[in-house]
C-alpha cells in the first residue's frame, strides 16, 4: 500500500483522519438554469480521486457557498459522500457567524458521513481569541470528528500558534490549521513545534506558497479542484527533495493561479473553464450574482487554460484521469 493509499485508509475512520497532500475545494456545478447539476458533481469527486488528492473538501468559498441555500449545502456533502464510496475522505465545510448554527450543521454533516469538518475564523466582526476560544469550544464540544479550521484575514494577523496550542490541548480533535498569508514558514514551525505535531498546516491560495512551505513541513495544500494532479506531483517533489523538478512544473502554474485570484468570482469562472478545458464538466456556469468576464478575460483564460494542457501533454498526464484509459 503506497502513502497515499494508507492515508486514504485512515481517513475512511474518524478518529484517524489524515492528511497528507492535496485537499482540493470542490466547485459546486451549475447547470444554465442555476440548479445543482448532481450527476456533475459526482465526476468532480471522481477526477479528485483519480487526481490522487488526500481528500475533497465542500463546500466552501470556492464552492461558491454563500450563494447555496441550507439544503443544498448539506446535500453537497451526502452527495460527495455517495459519490465517494469510502475511496476518499469528505470534508465538510461549515461557515457560519453563529456558534449555534455552525454546531447545530456540522453535527448534521459528521451524521452524513463526513470525515472531518472544516470551519472559517468568523471575521465578520473584529473578535479576541478569548472569543474565538469560546467560539471553536462550543463546536468542538458538537463534534467527534476532527476539525480543520481556516485563517483567512487580510486585514489583520491570523491565530496565533499559542492560540492554536491552547485550543488543541483543551480539544484534542481539533487537528489542522488553514492559513492563507504569504511568508508564513516560521509560523508552520512554530505551530508544529507548539503543539508536538498534533496540528498540521495547510496553505490555501490556491496553493500559491505550496513549494515555499514544503520545507516547513506543511501537510499539503488547500487548492482549486482543477490543478489537483499537478500540485500533487509538486508536493511529492519537494517533499522528497527534488525542489528544481517541482519549481519546473510550478511555474507552469503560477500564472493560472495569479491570475484567478484577483478577484473570487473570476477564480469560479477560471476553475469552472479550466475543469471544462480538462473534459471534466460539460458547462461551466457560475450562479448569480456573478462577476460577468469581458471578451479580454476569457480569451486569456482560455489562453491560461491551453498553457495547462500543454504541460500536462509535456508530463505525460492524461487531461482527465478519471477517463484515462484502464480507469474503472
Amino acid at each position: 500500500m503506497t502513502g497515499q493509499e494508507a492515508a486514504h485508509t485512515l481517513g475512511k475512520m474518524h478518529g484517524d483522519f489524515t492528511i497528507d497532500g492535496i485537499v482540493p475545494v470542490v466547485p459546486t456545478p451549475f447547470t444554465a438554469e442555476e440548479a445543482v447539476d448532481w450527476a456533475a458533481l459526482a465526476r468532480l469527486v471522481e477526477f479528485a480521486i483519480a487526481c490522487g488528492a488526500s481528500a475533497v473538501c465542500l463546500p466552501a468559498y470556492g464552492s461558491e457557498f454563500y450563494k447555496l441555500s441550507e439544503a443544498e449545502r448539506l446535500r453537497l456533502v451526502e452527495e460527495a459522500v455517495a459519490a465517494a464510496r469510502g475511496r476518499i475522505p469528505v470534508v465538510a465545510q461549515v461557515n457560519y457567524p453563529s456558534a449555534r448554527q455552525a454546531a447545530e450543521v456540522a453535527r448534521a454533516c459528521a451524521s452524513a458521513g463526513a470525515a472531518a469538518i472544516s470551519t472559517a475564523v468568523p471575521r465578520l466582526f473584529p473578535l479576541g481569541e478569548a472569543d474565538l476560544a469560546r467560539y471553536f469550544g462550543r463546536l468542538l464540544e458538537a463534534i467527534d470528528v476532527p476539525l480543520l479550521m481556516q485563517d483567512f484575514n487580510p486585514g489583520g494577523p491570523t491565530v496565533r500558534p499559542e492560540f492554536v496550542r491552547d485550543l488543541h490541548r483543551s480539544h484534542p480533535h481539533f487537528r489542522y490549521v488553514k492559513l492563507e498569508e504569504p511568508l508564513m514558514a516560521a509560523k508552520v514551525e512554530r505551530i508544529l513545534e507548539e503543539t508536538s505535531g498534533g496540528v498540521g498546516v495547510l496553505t490555501g491560495w490556491g496553493g500559491m506558497y505550496l513549494l515555499e512551505l514544503a520545507d516547513a513541513g506543511i501537510a499539503g495544500a488547500m487548492p482549486g479542484l482543477a490543478l489537483t494532479d499537478l500540485l500533487e506531483r509538486v508536493f511529492r517533489l519537494a517533499r522528497a527533495g527534488e525542489k528544481a523538478r517541482a519549481a519546473e512544473i510550478f511555474e507552469g502554474l503560477l500564472p493560472q493561479i495569479v491570475y484567478s485570484l484577483q478577484n473570487l468570482e473570476l477564480y469560479h469562472h477560471a476553475e469552472k473553464s479550466l475543469l471544462q478545458a480538462r473534459g471534466v464538466l460539460a458547462e461551466a456556469h457560475v450562479r448569480e450574482a456573478r462577476l460577468e468576464p469581458g471578451a479580454r478575460e476569457r480569451e486569456h483564460l482560455e489562453f491560461l487554460n491551453g498553457r495547462i494542457l500543454a504541460l500536462l501533454e509535456r508530463l505525460g498526464l492524461p487531461a482527465n484521469p478519471a477517463s484515462a484509459p484502464g480507469r474503472e
